[in-house]
């Protein structure tokens, strides 16, 4: 082990480098050496600042007055290191330079992993969680405003309308704040609830039923939409890069800013897995707490998977597979008991509907 070696000393006052020979104190645990001038060093290696380099092993000591020397001998600078880290003076930092290029890439790929990971899972989620910092009263402005922005471009059924809020009035919902549905003209079969309570049904769905039971889960599954919030934070999810900062920051303004900016797009967006099946369960719960037969949902999804002519894996869609919906419906229906009556006012209304 060798235990001296000569190095290049920089005093910190001048930009002239002194030759010196440079020795390890193993007893004192530090490193000595004379200058040009006659003085003798002595640097406690914990008061030393050291850097690996290509060019060698770099020291610095001092605070106001900054000394440096340069080691260029690698059989000194593998006792000093050895030594420090006999003593435990590496920090973990060199540590980590320490380690190679192989280990600094697997590190760097590492950390973009995990990154990416944040990206797709964790900044969303938080994304999500910002909605508790928006007032429920906001949903009520946004909603009112993308159905405005809607309304130029669709044609409503008004006595349809009426007798939809009719058939809606005789349910409990088990809503949270005050539902109205309209009924919009167009052989699209579809159906979507406004963050502020408007449930938008079209005639196209409402064609293709064939008994009251099944309008009576389709609006139980909106209504779950509208009591879960579900849409504002769908929205808030899909815009979460931008939210993230505002919410770190704890800016409510800010991110109901970002949401304002965006509110056209509540019709378009589709609802999480986890949500729809929320919303499917939810649906459930309503048809037996109202005493309808709750099979309308299965017979409601069979129907519309008849007009569903592509099918999409259930990890590929953003809305779970009509096949697994009606399985799990199916299910909740043989694992209990339900009692169901005949409703004939909602049997009348529907059929009005139907007109």
């Amino acid at each position: 082990m060798k235990n001296q070696a000569t190095a290049v000393f920089y005093d910190g006052n001048s930009s002239t480098p002194q030759q010196i020979v440079v020795s390890l104190d193993l007893y004192n645990e530090s490193i000595c050496f004379e200058s040009s001038d006659g003085q003798t060093h002595k640097w406690p290696i914990k008061n030393i600042t050291f850097d690996k380099r290509t060019t060698g092993l770099h020291l610095d000591h001092g605070t106001d007055l900054i000394q440096h020397i340069k080691i260029e001998d690698n059989h000194f600078i593998n006792t000093i290191q050895l030594f420090r880290k006999e003593k435990g003076h590496i920090g973990w930092y060199q540590k980590l330079i320490d380690l190679g290029i192989t280990l600094h890439l697997i590190i760097a790929i590492g950390i973009l992993a995990i990154i990416g990971l944040c990206y797709v899972y964790v900044i969303p989620w938080v994304g999500e969680k910002s909605v508790a910092l928006i007032p429920e009263e906001y949903d009520n402005q946004l909603g009112s405003s993308a159905w405005l922005e809607n309304d130029y471009f669709v044609t409503i059924d008004s006595s349809k309308t009426k007798a939809l809020n009719t058939f809606a009035q005789q349910l409990d919902l088990k809503n949270t704040k005050k539902l109205k549905f309209t009924v919009v003209k167009s052989n699209e079969i579809n159906a979507f609830a406004m963050p502020d309570g408007n449930i938008v049904v079209f005639t196209g769905i409402i064609d293709k039923m064939k008994d009251y039971d099944e309008l009576v889960g389709l609006l139980g599954h909106e209504a779950s939409h509208v009591n879960n919030r579900h849409s504002m934070k769908m929205l808030c999810r899909s815009l979460s890069g931008y939210l993230f900062v505002s919410l770190i920051l704890g800016d409510a303004n800010g991110v109901m800013a970002i949401i304002g900016e965006n509110v056209n797009s509540f019709q378009s967006l589709s609802f999480s897995r986890e949500f729809e099946h929320q919303a499917d369960s939810d649906g459930y719960k309503i048809l037996e707490a109202n005493k309808v037969n709750p099979k309308g949902m299965s017979n409601l999804f069979q129907r519309l998977q008849k007009n569903n002519s592509i099918a999409i894996p259930e990890f590929l869609s953003s809305h779970p597979v009509t096949e697994n919906r009606i399985e799990y419906i199916d299910k909740l229906i043989q694992s209990k008991k339900y009692v169901f009556e005949n409703k004939p006012e909602l049997k009348r209304l529907f059929l009005e509907l139907k007109k």
